[in-house]
């Protein structure tokens, strides 16, 4: 049975911290005649630190979609590999043993994808199937475990590899001065994720079963306005207030195979902000300690899009893992409005330690920062 392995996380050096955040947006936005709530807003997501691929003085500035391109296939491919290397070495594989990798990104664009020059650069074998996904945004991560998961079962024994990156900063867009805007500038954050799923053998979350649900008309909620600036992310007041449609999504998907999804272990979810947490616990009737590690990730990265339920994982992970056996459950949330959800065990055990409910260590480092 296929097993999604620990990820390995690494974010960039550059740092924005909340009050930073907040005295930019009263300085660009002195006259903006919604700025309080804007600020307030900002201040209500719970984010103290993001990480940022360039420094904050060069990310306010727009050199051009072109520019803005390029800087993005550098970055991706002088950061990649080293987390890629890490991945592979908790997985105990090596980039021959690979079959096929998942590429997901929402802030870039490459065509032929990463994943070829990946193939070239690191010594994938030439017949490693490639599937690059560029349009599920944060759901993204959900969605390729899903899809290792499903090739996996297609092809027994089989190992994929999943590489989440993600600039977010590089859509900051200086002239959108909607309130959402503002709000996203002070939520997202950079960084990239790898993990593998093993189809054999593995320490991990043994994969059981997956599901996507699409919540109907609700297309616009999240979604990108591509224009000759690049890539303009548009946020609708409602988003929000989906776990009321998403909640009952994951009770359906783990009803067939006996699972209450209310009485589980662990929960690795995405954290699009505060309020996705606080009312998904309120819908599964949940206490929020259940949601830890997402939040972890919310208050230390922000919203790193498909790479934050990979984060969450390995905060798991460091925390010593969940007993043999212990169920779980892995969802991301994005647009369409998408949610894309793995059901899981736990197989084996991580440090020594069988206990999934102890508390993390305050301030531990659940990642690396790599350089440019």
């Amino acid at each position: 049975m296929a097993t999604l392995c620990r990820p390995a996380i690494a974010v960039p050096e550059h740092i924005i911290t909340r009050e930073e955040t907040l005295e930019l947006a009263r300085t660009l936005h002195a006259n903006h005649p919604q700025l309080e709530l804007a600020l307030r807003l900002i201040g209500n997501t719970g984010v103290q630190t993001r990480h940022l691929v360039q420094p904050i003085e060069t990310t306010l500035q727009h050199p051009g979609f072109t520019t803005r391109n390029n800087i993005y296939e550098a970055e991706a491919k002088a950061r990649v590999p080293a987390v890629i290397d890490r991945a592979l070495e908790h997985a105990e594989l090596t980039v021959r043993d690979i079959d096929m990798i998942v590429y997901v990104s929402c802030t870039g664009f490459m065509m032929p994808s990463m994943t070829a020059w990946l193939i070239n650069t690191m010594g994938f074998r030439n017949e490693t199937r490639q599937l690059p996904i560029a349009q599920l945004g944060c759901a993204a991560g959900g969605a390729a475990i899903n899809r290792a998961h499903d090739f996996c079962n297609a092809y027994p024994g089989s190992n994929v590899l999943i590489v989440a990156c993600e600039f977010c900063s590089l859509l900051y867009q200086p002239t959108d001065l909607a309130v959402g805007n503002l709000l996203s500038n002070g939520l997202f954050g950079d960084a990239i994720a790898c993990a593998v799923v093993r189809g054999e053998g593995g320490t991990g979350v043994q994969l059981e079963a997956n599901g996507s649900h699409l919540v109907p008309d609700t297309e616009e909620w999240i979604s990108y306005a591509v224009k000759d600036t690049g890539f303009h992310f548009l946020l609708d007041k409602r988003v929000p207030g989906t776990m009321a449609m998403l909640a009952p999504a994951m009770r359906d998907m783990a009803e067939p195979h006996d699972w209450d999804v209310s009485d589980l272990d662990f929960y690795i979810v995405h954290a699009g902000g505060p309020r996705i947490l606080d009312d998904l616990g309120k819908y599964l009737e949940l206490e929020q300690n259940m949601f830890r590690y997402s939040r972890q990730t919310l208050v230390e990265r922000g919203n790193i899009a498909s790479a934050v339920v990979f984060d969450a994982l390995e905060r798991l992970f460091q925390d010593g893992g969940a007993a043999h056996s212990a169920r779980g459950v892995i969802a991301g949330f994005g647009p369409g409005i998408t949610a894309e959800i793995a059901l899981g065990t736990w197989s084996g055990q991580v440090n020594g330690s069988s206990n999934g409910h102890k508390k993390a260590s305050a301030g531990r480092n659940s990642s690396v920062t790599l350089p440019a």
